[in-house]
């Protein structure tokens, strides 16, 4: 259990120096994935929606506190993400990557409709078309491909953990 809180640590730790450091040079049309997501997602389908919902709380706290305007906006919306993704897809082949491709960029839709709708809208913005066109759908795409990326790697890494957990605790 130690194991597998420090390692999520280092990786959502890890994930915001990515972010606000090299991502920031892989731009394409000024357009960067969402990691956050997609780890966000990828702990969702991979240890349900309580984990899911935990690490994205704190991912989302991470974003509040370095980039946002204020505390617990992006918390809150993280951790819906991962309890929703969760819930609904717990079912799922775990093995399977592309629907962790399919679930981040829709999950990348809402996540940025709603930041527009409650940032941009309210200071009077109104042309979510563009915002749309410019913005989400490149940003889906992009998170889209590196969802594939940060998913085996994570799944390998919770594969690992879980055997460990197993040696352990000398389960099965």
């Amino acid at each position: 259990m130690r194991a597998r809180v420090l390692t999520t640590t280092i990786i959502l730790i890890l994930n915001l120096i990515l972010q606000s450091t090299i991502f920031q040079h892989i731009r394409i049309a000024d357009i960067m994935p969402n990691t956050s997501i997609i780890i966000i997602i990828s702990y969702a389908i991979l240890r349900g929606s309580t984990e899911g919902a935990i690490v994205g709380c704190f991912s989302g706290l991470l974003t509040d506190i370095f980039f946002g305007n204020s505390i617990g906006f992006y918390g809150f919306l993280g951790m819906m993400t991962g309890y929703l993704c969760g819930r609904s897809f717990h079912n799922l082949y775990r093995e399977n990557y592309i629907l962790p491709i399919m679930i981040s960029a829709t999950a990348v839709f809402i996540y940025e409709s709603i930041v527009y709708f409650t940032g941009f809208l309210f200071n009077g913005n109104t042309n979510y078309i563009y915002f749309l066109v410019k913005l989400i759908v490149p940003e889906m795409v992009y998170t889209g491909i590196f969802s594939m990326i940060i998913y085996r790697l994570l799944f390998a890494l919770n594969d690992w953990l879980e055997e460990k957990e197993k040696y352990r605790y000398r389960l099965f």
